[in-house]
């Protein structure tokens, strides 16, 4: 069986920064792109996947069924400041034998995965 590595996610919002805003309280910082004639984007590396947030245009594909999941340092005051950006908790902090877990819903639409390993 042959290495494969995921090194490209893209996501489209309708308010760009705003969504920029909701993934910089995970932890992840941007830099601002544009490639060519291309539109202008935002994009971070995670090791070597790439995560970009496009615009959304009205006619372009909608990435909304999209889920992602990031591990993040502390959930637990992670999702205070997403409630004091009033994002929608789709399931609450909880703890398991791994640590904790919780999802919600970005400005977008996107299910977002956030866990907390236990070390």
């Amino acid at each position: 069986m042959s290495l494969v590595l995921l090194n490209l996610v893209v996501i489209r919002a309708v308010n760009i920064d705003r969504a920029v805003q909701f993934y910089e309280q995970l932890g992840l910082q941007f830099a601002k792109q544009q490639h060519g004639n291309g539109p202008e984007h935002y994009s971070t590396n995670l090791g070597t996947t790439v995560f970009e947030i496009y615009p959304y245009k009205n006619g372009a594909q909608t990435t909304e069924g999209v889920r992602l999941g990031f591990i993040v340092e502390s959930l637990l005051d992670l999702m205070d400041r997403l409630k004091a950006l009033d994002i929608k908790i789709i399931s609450p902090p909880r703890s398991n034998e791994s640590g904790w877990f919780a999802v919600v819903e970005d400005f977008d639409g996107h299910r977002v995965e956030l866990s907390e390993n236990h070390l």
